[in-house]
């Protein structure tokens, strides 16, 4: 980040008499490091410039002393929790699980706890969550409420996307992808696209939910008689027109719905070679 320890090493002492109450100067190893990697973390998020923006895209502080940069990226994570706390209320209006109870549980039941919880003074790199039901963008990279809120958003472009469509529809995708469905931690917005790529495949209309064998096996066809990459290229195009037409042509959507093209090429291609009967869907 271009700071010396000698810049970093007041701010984390200043940390410490406010962590102690000023009774103590004294604190563990352990703690001296969660308290630098709290100076550290709120730097970069200074350095990335704008709330919004994931690791990987820092802008330089310039001649910015690394206190004046430690207070910026303090105020940056206090208003990016305003942001996401908004942005989750905004989202629990209309928020719908489909059944799943991973999703429930991360979203309705975790996402409190996470902002009851969280530290973003002498901890602010904690995620706290697990966020174990799954999204379709790459999280690992992602710390503190940099990750909640880029969660958050992936949340709210699923129920955007799951939201336009029938709830019956919905439930008989997911039953069909897994009959244990509700019990999956498996992305569901992923279950539900690939129905909708299927039908693209073999250019099936939408509002023809249920598949004919002749069609099963024009799919297969498709699938072992077309180059990968060719399918991806026409899938990307299909979403983007799907998100034009349905959507507003909302390309947030397109680009995230797009996440799931290549793996459910593969899973079509899977049950493809080697098909296999499902048990029956949970009541």
């Amino acid at each position: 980040m271009g700071y010396e320890m000698e810049e970093l090493v007041p701010i984390v002492a200043e940390l410490t008499e406010k962590y102690t109450g000023k009774e103590s100067t004294s604190i563990t190893y352990e703690k001296a490091e969660q308290l630098m990697q709290a100076v550290l973390y709120c730097i970069a998020e200074a350095e990335r410039g704008q709330t919004g923006q994931g690791p990987g895209t820092e802008l330089k502080t310039g001649h910015m002393s690394a206190r004046e940069a430690y207070q910026m990226g303090y105020d940056m994570v206090t208003r990016k929790v305003q942001k996401a706390m908004a942005l989750y209320h905004a989202v629990l209006q209309d928020f719908d699980s489909y059944g799943n109870q991973c999703l429930e549980d991360t979203f309705a039941k975790g996402m409190p706890e996470f902002f009851k919880w969280y530290d973003r003074k002498f901890q602010p790199q904690n995620t706290i969550l697990t966020l174990d039901y799954p999204v379709l963008a790459k999280m690992r990279r992602y710390r503190g409420i940099d990750a909640i809120y880029r969660y958050l958003q992936c949340i709210q472009l699923e129920q955007q996307f799951l939201g336009k469509l029938e709830k019956n529809y919905v439930v008989k995708c997911l039953s069909r992808y897994d009959a244990s469905y509700r019990s999956m931690v498996d992305n569901i917005s992923q279950a539900v696209y690939t129905d909708i790529l299927t039908h693209a495949l073999i250019k099936k209309s939408l509002s023809e939910e249920e598949f004919t064998e002749p069609e099963r096996e024009r799919l297969k066809q498709v699938l072992l008689t077309t180059e990968f990459s060719a399918l991806e290229q026409q899938l990307r195009q299909f979403t983007i027109w799907f998100a034009e037409k349905y959507y507003d042509g909302n390309k947030k959507l397109a680009e995230y719905l797009s996440l799931t093209i290549k793996d459910s090429l593969v899973r079509l291609k899977i049950i493809s070679e080697f098909p296999y009967k499902r048990d029956s869907p949970e009541a």
